[in-house]
């Protein structure tokens, strides 16, 4: 009920539009039992020239001498009967289409709107969520939920919404017809309505059920395709295209058994509804027989009341199969609810200030971080960090892998916290990174990561033009900037043998570049950022040497005037640190310039050793 309320919260916006849309498919259910009405007055005067000119009576209120006729509702002039049934059908059908059409387009309007509000919402949360989010998480989990749970979503509350609202007063009006022309009759209907409201209910919950587990395994199939188109030269290299085949058959059959097992709970409504309502009419026939011989039923009365019964008892089948979609769209919507309510790792607390231009230091106070696991364990990563940054500093952080150089620096944009606790008020357990002073903690996260530039080993470049890519976050900016930005990044002379110029398309994470040019991309967008603290991880370390020769000197021109932390496995990128920094096993196992820490038989001794052992 709580999900249900939730998704109803959505409409709030277009209320005026499923209001309008409720009026016109009452309309369209008033105007459907009209010609369900219409069928009496055809066969008992149309089709019977025996009966004399007299008003034609489509019901009496029951318990009163009030009468519906005809007449009332078609222009004076009409006075043969034909003509009068016949107008009233065509008009009746005519205004039956046009709310039909109204109605249908304003609940999809609104249906539609509400999704986009909702799909927009989800985009908004998991964006905004903190990158601890995004390792927990596969692609193909994330992308099924914003696409695919969605659409699950969407079809309930648009197209299965329009045909239910025409579908609950076509059922309104026609039960009101069987209960004015049957009487006493229609009561033997009320007996299936518990069999009819329990099967429903069971079969509902069932398909909720399977259609939950139809999706999970449909994101599994998205993740494998993800992992194979995004790494697709790896699975050619290593010859593993049967493999990877093989492993997507296997989630495929999965997927097929889990939409079996949905479509068994489905597909069992409509002929359980057919089963119950076959018996109800049987019994009515039975009962209505003696009716007519009685003369308390006209034929033409009793074949509208059986047609009328036959027109309810199809919306009566189709709720079944409405109930298993809205079923579908719930279990669709538990994990579309479960992103959005996701706790996140790292908050901006209430009131954070806006962190003022960085001038001054980056310090690091009893710095502790752990990563959790699967089972929420926690594994410590960096252990009692005390280091302060002056202004305009280059450090180097070098180490054996996994020592914790790149989470170190992942910790000043507040990617993730570090360890303790802190309530945004003074109280504080455990360490702190103080900016300027400011625990990073208390300042907004937009004015922290303004003041932060970041080039990677992986870099990171969208399917646009290279223009777009440099000026990624300032839209605005001006061609002038933006190419002055890529001549410090010695960038500009390949930029302009390309096809377009800085209006080339460069690919899906820039896959129509070189490794090397991606990087100056990169470089020259955070040139165009002109933030005052850099981070550098890996940026030159898969690089050949030639190429690693022009980043070098593009990132010269970028380091130069800022406060550069840089994280690389070849020392002979920070030899010219201000201080180098090392890290063994989450500690600071020394720190110094490069010439004194090769002077010293440490760890740094020996990494460089092992790196330049051949070097004279």
């Amino acid at each position: 009920m709580q999900r249900i309320l939730r998704l109803l919260r959505y409409a709030r916006p277009y209320g005026l539009h499923l209001i309008a849309s409720v009026v016109l498919m009452a309309l369209v259910g008033l105007f459907d039992a009209l010609r369900v009405l219409l069928i009496k007055p055809i066969f008992d005067r149309v089709l019977d020239p025996t009966t004399h000119h007299a008003p034609i009576n489509l019901f009496t209120i029951p318990g009163t001498d009030y009468r519906f006729d005809l007449q009332h509702f078609v222009p004076a002039r009409l006075h043969n009967d034909w003509t009068i049934v016949a107008f009233a059908l065509v008009a009746g059908t005519v205004l039956k289409g046009i709310c039909d059409y109204l109605g249908t387009y304003l609940v999809n309007y609104a249906g539609f709107g509400m999704i986009t509000d909702l799909r927009n919402d989800l985009y908004d949360k998991i964006l905004r969520r903190s990158v601890g989010f995004f390792h927990r998480q596969s692609t193909g989990n994330l992308l099924s939920t914003i696409i695919n749970d969605i659409e699950r979503v969407q079809f309930a509350m648009s197209s299965v919404l329009g045909e239910f609202l025409q579908q609950l007063f076509t059922l309104i009006f026609t039960a009101g017809v069987v209960v004015v022309l049957g009487g006493k009759l229609a009561w033997v209907l009320v007996l299936f309505i518990p069999f009819i409201v329990f099967s429903a209910g069971k079969i509902g919950r069932r398909v909720r059920t399977t259609t939950r587990k139809g999706q999970d395994k449909l994101a599994d199939i998205q993740h494998i395709l993800h992992e194979t188109i995004t790494g697709n030269r790896i699975v050619k290299a290593f010859g593993m295209e049967q493999w990877e085949l093989t492993r997507f058959r296997g989630a495929a059959r999965k997927l097929f058994r889990a939409n079996l097992r949905s479509i068994r709970a489905q597909a069992l409504s409509s002929p359980l509804m057919d089963i119950i309502g076959a018996v109800a009419i049987a019994l009515l026939l039975m009962l209505g027989r003696d009716r007519i011989k009685t003369g308390l039923f006209t034929a033409g009365g009793f074949l509208t009341f059986i047609v009328a019964v036959f027109k309810l008892y199809d919306p009566v089948r189709k709720f079944a199969q409405f109930n298993n979609n809205f079923q579908q769209a719930l279990g669709a919507s538990t994990e579309i609810f479960k992103f959005m309510d996701a706790q996140d790792d790292v908050k901006q607390r209430p009131g954070a200030i806006e962190l003022p231009g960085f001038s001054e230091s980056v310090s690091f106070e009893n710095v502790d971080f752990s990563y959790a696991d699967e089972n929420g364990v926690k594994q410590l990563i960096l252990k009692n960090i005390n280091l302060d940054v002056r202004a305009g500093e280059v450090i180097a952080f070098v180490g054996s892998s996994g020592a914790g150089k790149t989470t170190l620096a992942n910790l000043i944009p507040r990617f993730f916290d570090v360890d303790g606790t802190y309530d945004g008020n003074g109280t504080r357990g455990g360490g702190r990174i103080l900016i300027d002073g400011h625990d990073v903690r208390d300042v907004s996260l937009s004015s922290l990561r303004a003041q932060i530039g970041i080039v990677t080993q992986e870099t990171i470049l969208f399917n646009d033009s290279v223009r777009n890519n440099i000026a990624y976050g300032q839209p605005g900016v001006s061609k002038k900037r933006v190419e002055e930005a890529a001549k410090a990044a010695l960038a500009h002379d390949f930029i302009t043998r390309m096809p377009n110029g800085y209006d080339s398309v460069i690919g899906e994470r820039g896959t129509r570049l070189s490794g090397g040019e991606r990087q100056r991309i990169a470089i020259a967008r955070a040139l165009l950022k002109n933030a005052p603290i850099l981070i550098l991880d890996e940026a030159t370390s898969s690089l050949d040497t030639e190429s690693e020769a022009l980043v070098q000197s593009a990132l010269q021109n970028l380091m130069a005037g800022r406060t550069v932390f840089v994280i690389a496995h070849r020392l002979s990128t920070v030899r010219h640190a201000s201080r180098i920094v090392v890290l063994e096993k989450g500690t600071i196992a020394d720190e110094g310039p490069h010439d004194e820490l090769v002077a010293r038989l440490g760890t740094y001794k020996r990494l460089y050793d092992l790196q330049f052992v051949d070097i004279g």
